[in-house]
């Protein structure tokens, strides 16, 4: 199929719904009823910190999944440690921003190739409604497969492709160029087309970003949704007629917890608070394949002047680690997967 008539294709997103009353999971093998959980860890290669944050919570933790920034200057020591870990399932986390104050990353095509998508300094603009306003989305399109091609020639192949901060869901065209690029490359893409219960608060979210940075956001007021039910379904039958697998759903709120003003800031409280809050989405999760995202990082001493998100990082990696939080992941009866299984079931599947 040529490109130009697979954007087309995406646009719209039309082809014929199927299989409307199966989950995704069930299409992909498994039993109707089963609550199959990708716990994922996002920014693996964003620093040192978040390196190793990364390995322990799927070494030693519950984690099964995570993606890598390529345009970050620790995605060689993960990378590096993939490759003698290759049975760690790891995808591109497809970056179009750099929100930190004093630790800044610049698109790997160079700011020649793709100047809308940087600021003044040529870092990548810090936040999603910079991105969203200033981006020109074939510019999108290069930056997006420079980071591909850049994994490529380093020696990593990604299970899946993803996206930091959901900067590429708050624009069509944008969102467009990482499915065409899903799809041509036969990459597994992060886009839940099932029930979405989870999905549609984050599309939401992405929506009042959207409208925010064109002035038009007033608090307090309904957020459209970028698709219908209904157009959600032909995206997944798109996604599933290229022979990729697709997921029913996305958990990726854990980042704007917030805690409580009175709570003191222990590893203690804050494992007990976020263990709380992690257990009660997988509890709510329906049948169906959901991905929850999360970022686990063991910070040191530095990391604290990269990111005030330090307590959010950690408390995600105590919680990954801990015993009692893997043996009520056991206890629910979830089954804990990964993009590269669900591809091989793909392949399985008629």
């Amino acid at each position: 199929m040529k490109n130009s008539v697979l954007l087309a294709f995406v646009l719209v997103f039309f082809v014929s719904c199927k299989g409307q009353n199966q989950t995704f999971a069930e299409r992909l093998g498994y039993n109707k009823g089963d609550r199959v959980i990708i716990l994922h860890v996002d920014d693996a290669g964003m620093s040192y910190d978040s390196n190793e944050g990364t390995k322990k919570a799927i070494k030693d933790g519950a984690s099964t999944s995570c993606s890598v920034m390529m345009p970050c200057p620790w995605a060689p020591g993960f990378i590096n440690w993939l490759k003698e870990n290759q049975d760690v399932d790891a995808g591109l986390h497809l970056t179009l921003n750099s929100e930190w104050d004093n630790y800044r990353w610049g698109p790997v095509a160079g700011k020649s190739a793709v100047p809308t998508l940087c600021d003044d300094m040529g870092y990548l603009w810090p936040s999603t409604g910079q991105a969203i306003q200033n981006g020109n989305p074939e510019e999108v399109k290069i930056e997006i497969r420079a980071q591909l091609q850049k994994a490529r020639e380093m020696g990593f192949e990604p299970s899946h492709i993803d996206a930091h901060m959901g900067t590429i869901f708050a624009r069509e065209d944008f969102m467009n160029h990482f499915v065409a690029l899903g799809m041509e490359n036969h990459i597994p893409v992060m886009f839940p087309c099932g029930h979405n219960t989870y999905f549609k608060n984050f599309l939401r979210e992405q929506g009042k970003f959207r409208l925010m940075a064109m002035g038009q956001y007033q608090e307090g007021m309904d957020i459209p949704l970028p698709m219908t039910d209904e157009q959600s379904a032909q995206m997944g039958e798109l996604l599933w007629g290229a022979g990729l697998p697709v997921i029913d759903d996305m958990h990726n709120q854990s980042y704007d917890w917030p805690y409580p003003e009175d709570m003191e800031m222990t590893d203690e409280n804050i494992l007990e608070y976020r263990k709380n809050k992690y257990k009660e989405v997988v509890k709510n999760a329906k049948p169906g394949v959901t991905m929850i995202i999360m970022h686990c990082t063991e910070p040191t001493a530095a990391f604290a002047d990269i990111t005030e998100s330090i307590h959010v990082r950690k408390g995600d990696f105590l919680v990954m680690t801990d015993p009692d939080f893997q043996q009520f992941l056991k206890d629910e009866g979830v089954i804990l997967t990964t993009f590269k299984d669900l591809m091989v079931r793909r392949n399985q599947a008629k």
